[in-house]
């Protein structure tokens, strides 16, 4: 996985649009903004190149529902051939390698040093991806084509399970739907890249999974995560993530404590389990513990992480990217791998697809 280039002019308006976007997501900035900017990409792929061309030299953009003072601004420029002011300073500010936050990860150092990044050099594909299908912000397409940009091999798309609500994840039929729809993106793409079926399958407060047995057989990785109930007691906090983890479809234990460390929804403290006999039953079933890279969650914190390495857990080295400008995110997670000794090759996002469809499969 690689950082993106800068844009230099001559560059199409869609092109100065969509990596506008990105930088903005890539600097957490507020996602009005962002879908500002997305917005603006349907707008010109609908209205076309000549009426867009046309009306950037009559100044009547803005006219078009859906452009703005900002957007017409990045539209204009890049039709006469500059490189857009507001691009060009979304570049400067957060076109950079990305920076840890020592707050959220606990890093002794701010930067990306040399050993973190060959980690995330090695890291090829991400276990826990969403779309505009559930809570994600950005169509399945957007999401593919970035992370073809960046270099990964492979994707799972692991939009939410229908009884978080709040996230709006597929129903059984509209998960049927996705899986037509990734399949269609696959032959596409020819050999060049492998969009994989998955889900964050939410662990519900019995251990059981939202989700049929039938679908989850569909599915190539399923990543299992809790979220609701998250201060139960710590014997059924146990008893309900050994379920999960001992159920034969899950592949991927979803950050596991469920904290939040900072951002804008607040902290969140850790839940209480036993951590010993997940981690060894994950050991066990062969499942491996998510290092989740979201500066806001650091999932699991790093006592635990190194407890999951002592009894000899896989990792896999997550983004948990809501949008296309946050599969950047690996590079957090990739830091802490890095800090805290993980092995390369026990972590599951650095292998090839086919190697890592023969370690989910049945």
């Amino acid at each position: 996985m690689h950082q993106l280039d800068p844009l230099t002019a001559p560059v199409e308006p869609r092109e100065a649009l969509r990596r506008t976007a990105y930088l903005l997501e890539r600097g957490r900035q507020h996602s009005r903004r962002v879908e500002a900017f997305r917005g603006a990409v349907a707008v010109v792929d609908e209205v076309g190149e000549d009426e867009i061309r046309e009306r950037a030299e009559a100044g009547t953009l803005t006219e078009l529902a859906g452009i703005g003072g900002s957007t017409a601004g990045v539209i204009a420029q890049a039709v006469a051939g500059e490189l857009p002011d507001y691009l060009e300073r979304q570049q400067r500010e957060h076109g950079g390698p990305l920076v840890e936050d020592e707050a959220a990860a606990g890093a002794g150092d701010s930067t990306l040093d040399p050993a973190a990044a060959e980690y995330l050099a090695a890291i090829v594909g991400d276990c826990h991806s969403h779309s505009d299908w559930s809570d994600g912000g950005s169509p399945i397409q957007e999401m593919v084509l970035t992370a073809v940009e960046l270099g990964q091999e492979w994707l799972v798309l692991t939009d939410h399970s229908p009884r978080l609500r709040v996230a709006n994840g597929p129903s059984a039929d509209r998960l049927r739907q996705q899986l037509r729809l990734v399949d269609g993106i696959n032959r596409s793409l020819g050999d060049s890249f492998r969009l994989l079926k998955g889900i964050e399958v939410d662990i519900l407060d019995d251990g059981s999974l939202d989700q049929s047995e039938e679908m989850l057989g569909r599915l190539d990785v399923v990543t299992a995560s809790v979220h609701s109930t998250l201060r139960m007691a710590k014997g059924a906090m146990t008893e309900r993530m050994l379920a999960a983890v001992r159920n034969p479809r899950v592949d991927v234990l979803g950050h596991c404590t469920g904290r939040l460390v900072t951002g804008s929804r607040g902290t969140r403290p850790q839940s209480e389990f036993d951590a010993r006999a997940v981690f060894e039953a994950c050991a066990e079933h062969d499942v491996a513990v998510e290092i989740n890279s979201r500066p806001e969650r650091c999932d699991p914190p790093d006592d635990l992480l190194e407890l999951a390495l002592e009894i000899g857990c896989l990792v896999a080295i997550d983004s948990d990217a809501h949008a296309p400008g946050q599969l950047e995110m690996k590079a957090y997670g990739a830091q802490r791998a890095a800090r805290l000794g993980v092995p390369l090759d026990r972590v599951v996002t650095t292998w090839s697809a086919d190697r890592l469809l023969g370690w989910a499969g049945p």
